[in-house]
């Protein structure tokens, strides 16, 4: 299983960390992805990381602003998301959060990933 948290209600410009737990697997064979979706949206890739852990990959929308880091021993990935804005007040970063799985290489193709964990809800609000 894979299992995201860590979601709440934060202000624009505010820090979250998301964590996604796996169970019944060997996690460290394994490519970790995020994607997000919000309300009337389609699904998007927000980043990926290797199953070493070597290599990192980000949407242009959150790169800079979002770190994705693994600690295996733990079975756990993390998302640190850091000043999560506001654009024109629009709340745009707020949307489920999804981890899943994929064999090899990072990939922002949701195709890619064969096990998909439930969803932990941000909002981004003032």
């Amino acid at each position: 299983q894979l299992q995201a948290s860590g979601g709440g209600l934060v202000q624009p410009g505010g820090s979250l960390r998301l964590s996604c737990a796996a169970s019944g697997f060997t996690l460290d064979y394994y490519t970790i992805g995020w994607f997000r979706q919000a309300p009337g949206k389609e699904r998007e890739w927000v980043s990926c990381i290797s199953n070493s852990g070597g290599s990192t990959a980000y949407a242009d929308s959150v790169k800079g602003r979002f770190t994705i880091s693994r600690d295996n021993a733990k079975t756990t990935v993390y998302l640190q998301m850091n000043h999560l804005q506001m654009n024109s007040l629009k709340p745009e970063d707020t949307a489920v959060y999804y981890c899943a799985r994929a064999w090899g290489e990072c990939s922002g193709y949701d195709d890619e990933y064969d096990y998909w964990g439930q969803g932990t809800l941000v909002t981004v609000s003032s």
